[in-house]
């Protein structure tokens, strides 16, 4: 790199300072992502106009975007468009959905936590499912995204929950969350966003309006689930309550209560009467049973 007011690069050096290798800054060219470089004798000179380029398409490749629409988007920028607008749109999409902040936990503690004995397996799959994120060069400590969701895990497990089912509620429970905001998110774009998004790229002015409603309608999908969950919680932990008190001894069945008889029994009826006739002699011995057991109670009132 030269010591000029211009950064000049070749494309070892943008490679290094961008953090992209030479293949794919040279796939990126042939893509129409990146402004061809100066052709300057056998040598290809690349400036910083360059690597913020790469800089911006890495970010948006971390955000999720394929190249694909990073293209439209870089594009439109190219034309004259802005993308101050669509920038702001995406980071605040992208920017954290929860007033929680992340926090850190040794692997000592974590083991404290859940039975004070180290389990590979379970922290193998807490990691799998983002409850705990490995930290680099730092084995023995996790970043520990929801502080929240960890304290939960811990308390069931102080209850007796196993860890296997601790960790299988949460993968049916997140299926479960995803979808309710797949649905939100449906919902908000076709009644509120779908008025911003008419461009592909939205154009910047529409682009910053739409931020600014994110900003607005952030809480309101939480608040929505958090007062659903209360109702919901409360009508169904009633009924479970109702249920288990009318089994521990409280409440009589109402309607008759089915009779098992013995096997043996059984197939001496069917031996007797035949298997389709097994219901109808046992009602007829039962009600004769019945009636001779009145017939003897009223003689036995006679004779006094």
């Amino acid at each position: 790199m030269s010591d000029q007011a211009v950064a000049e690069y070749r494309i070892e050096d943008l490679a290094h300072h961008s953090g992209a290798t030479v293949r794919t800054i040279r796939a990126y060219q042939d893509r129409g992502l990146l402004p061809k470089p100066e052709r300057r004798g056998r040598s290809n000179v690349y400036r910083d106009t360059h690597l913020a380029r790469l800089r911006q398409i890495a970010d948006l490749l971390d955000r999720g975007y394929t190249l694909a629409s990073i293209k439209e988007l870089l594009e439109a920028w190219d034309a004259g468009r802005g993308l101050g607008g669509v920038l702001g749109l995406v980071a605040e999409v992208h920017g954290p959905w929860t007033d929680e902040e992340a926090a850190r936990i040794s692997r000592a503690d974590l083991n404290e936590r859940f039975g004070g004995r180290p389990d590979d397996d379970a922290v193998d799959e807490a990691c799998e499912l983002g409850v705990l994120e490995r930290i680099a060069g730092r084995p023995d400590e996790f970043l520990v995204p929801s502080p929240q969701e960890l304290a939960v895990a811990a308390e069931l497990y102080a209850a007796g929950v196993p860890l296997v089912a601790i960790t299988g509620h949460l993968r049916e429970l997140r299926g479960q969350v995803e979808h309710i905001a797949s649905r939100f998110l449906e919902f908000t774009t076709e009644h509120v966003f779908a008025r911003y998004l008419g461009h592909v790229p939205p154009t910047d002015a529409d682009a910053a309006e739409a931020a600014t409603m994110v900003r607005r309608l952030r809480p309101l999908a939480q608040q929505t689930v958090d007062a659903e969950l209360a109702r919901a919680m409360r009508l169904f932990a009633t009924r479970h309550l109702q249920r288990h008190l009318g089994a521990a001894g409280g409440a009589q069945p109402s309607g008759p209560a089915p009779v098992a008889l013995p096997a043996e029994t059984v197939r001496a009826v069917q031996e007797l009467v035949g298997s389709a006739h097994v219901a109808e002699f046992v009602r007829a011995a039962t009600e004769r049973e019945l009636q001779a057991r009145t017939m003897n109670d009223l003689v036995s009132k006679g004779g006094r």
